[in-house]
Formats: structure tokens, C-alpha cells, sequence
């Protein structure tokens, strides 16, 4: 299905960043867009700024991390509207040594990264299978297939993000329901930001590599377009699939002291 004109999109961690740039890009292109977050007064300037042209964004603030909080948000949603279109963005990083990372940082790593993914696509997923339409989309990381130091918890996240899409991916064949994951290099987000403020947490190196959102935008539309399982961004990270059973080796020599230099440095 390629004219998604009309239909209606859910996306999760929309108050900045990726999410609200992903929010622009679908209301121009004719879609209702929902917005959860947990920051309402970041989802309602997004809001006023986008339906200045459009008047087709709703904001539901929610905290996806609780379980009670995702069965709320799907009742509320559900009782207006009916989501043809699920991306599940919201996530979070930390970078340091996994030794110090505090264990409820961790657990709120994994009910936001892993848990609120799985959750959200259960319940918004029947629906679009009783429809024969629709699209599951994870915001993924190269790092999932290329696990580094200091994202121990981040990587095995996105690991699962990948698994869990690649396989619904293909239970869904024929069913007119798709799954994708989009596996991102670095992207200029407060990501980078966030992981320096949590507690005992660090610079992310590959900040300094960090491309646009816009990119993200741009490949998300030509993947509704064209659905597939995997798409990177930048396009050329799809080495990267290559990058541990060549590389891993060397990574685990120099990564090792990449860490060390940036705890340096804290």
C-alpha cells in the first residue's frame, strides 16, 4: 500500500528529535499523526507548530516505561481512532562502563527500548491484521548488529529490536501488515545529551558523526513507499552488517581504549 494519505500514524517518543521530524514529515504527507511522550508541553508546541498548516496531529502524553501507562494510552487511542501505522521510537542510551551503570537506569532502558516495543505492537497489531493494512516500524541502531563498548545495555536493546521485527516480518508475509527496522548510524538528537546526563553516564563517541534528522525523515517515507525488512541510514551503513565478523577483532583491541580515553575524560 503506498497512498497512506488519510491514515493514521502513532508515534512513540515524539516530543523531539527523531520522533517530531518523523511527526512533520507524515502530516505533510496528508496523515493524521498521534504523538506520545512523556513531555506534554514539548508534544503541544510540536503540535501548534505543525497543525499551523495541517491541523492533523493529536498529542497523548503518556510513559511508556509502565505497563498500566501503554493499556491506557491504547484504550484512549483506540476509542477515536485506529492506527494504521505504528513507529516505535522511543528509546534511550547510556554509555560508560556497565559496572557503574545504575540498575534502575538499566531497567528503564529495557522497559522503554524492549518492552514498550513489544507491548504496543501486541496491542496495536490485531487490528491492523482484521484490516489487511498496516505498518510496524522500529527505530533501530546499527549497533544491534555491531555491539560496542559502553552501550552493553543499549546494544543488546537494539539486538532485540531486530529480532523482533525481523520475525514479524516474516509471520506477516501475505497478510497485507508489514515490519520494518530502521538501522541508524548516529543522528543530532538530544540522544547524546540524555546519555551525558543520567547518572555515571558519558560522551557518546560517534556523536561527531552524527547526521541529520532529516535523513531519517526522508528514508521512513520511501519505506511506507516501498516496505521492506531493513533499511540503514545513512544507506552506506549497510556494511555494517559485515562490520563484526571482519572487524570484531580489532574492535575488541581499540575499543576497549576508546572507552577508557572518554572515562578519562569525565
Amino acid at each position: 500500500m503506498n497512498d497512506w494519505s488519510g491514515k493514521t500514524a502513532l508515534i512513540t517518543g515524539a516530543s523531539s528529535g527523531i520522533g517530531a521530524a518523523l511527526a512533520h514529515t507524515l502530516a505533510e504527507k496528508g496523515l493524521r499523526v498521534l504523538l506520545t511522550a512523556r513531555r506534554e508541553d514539548r508534544m503541544l508546541e510540536l503540535a501548534k507548530e505543525i497543525n499551523g498548516f495541517t491541523d492533523r496531529v493529536v498529542i497523548f502524553p503518556a510513559d511508556i516505561a509502565k505497563p498500566a501507562e501503554r493499556l491506557r494510552l491504547f484504550k484512549a487511542i483506540s476509542a477515536a481512532y485506529q492506527v494504521d501505522i505504528l513507529i516505535n521510537n522511543a528509546g534511550f542510551g547510556w554509555y560508560g562502563y556497565f559496572s557503574r551503570m545504575p540498575w534502575r537506569t538499566a531497567r528503564q532502558l529495557f522497559a522503554v527500548n524492549m518492552e514498550a516495543v513489544a507491548h504496543l505492537t501486541s496491542l496495536f497489531l490485531p487490528g491492523m491484521l482484521q484490516r489487511k493494512c498496516g505498518h510496524i516500524i522500529g527505530i533501530g541502531s546499527i549497533s544491534g548488529g555491531f555491539p560496542n563498548q559502553g552501550i552493553a545495555m543499549y546494544s543488546g536493546s537494539k539486538a532485540f529490536l531486530d529480532s523482533f521485527i525481523s520475525s514479524l516480518n516474516r509471520e506477516l508475509r501475505g497478510s497485507g501488515v508489514h515490519a520494518s527496522v530502521m538501522r541508524l548510524g548516529p543522528v543530532k538528537t538530544e540522544f547524546f545529551d540524555q546519555a551525558r546526563a543520567l547518572e555515571n553516564g558519558g560522551s557518546v563517541p560517534a556523536e561527531k558523526l552524527a547526521v541529520g534528522v532529516e535523513r531519517v525523515s526522508r528514508a521512513l517515507w520511501r519505506l511506507l513507499s516501498h516496505p521492506r525488512r531493513v533499511v540503514y541510514v545513512p544507506a552506506w551503513l549497510s556494511i555494517s552488517r559485515f562490520a563484526e565478523p571482519v572487524f570484531g577483532n580489532i574492535v575488541d583491541l581499540l575499543g576497549p581504549l576508546l572507552l577508557r580515553r572518554a572515562d578519562g575524560k569525565k
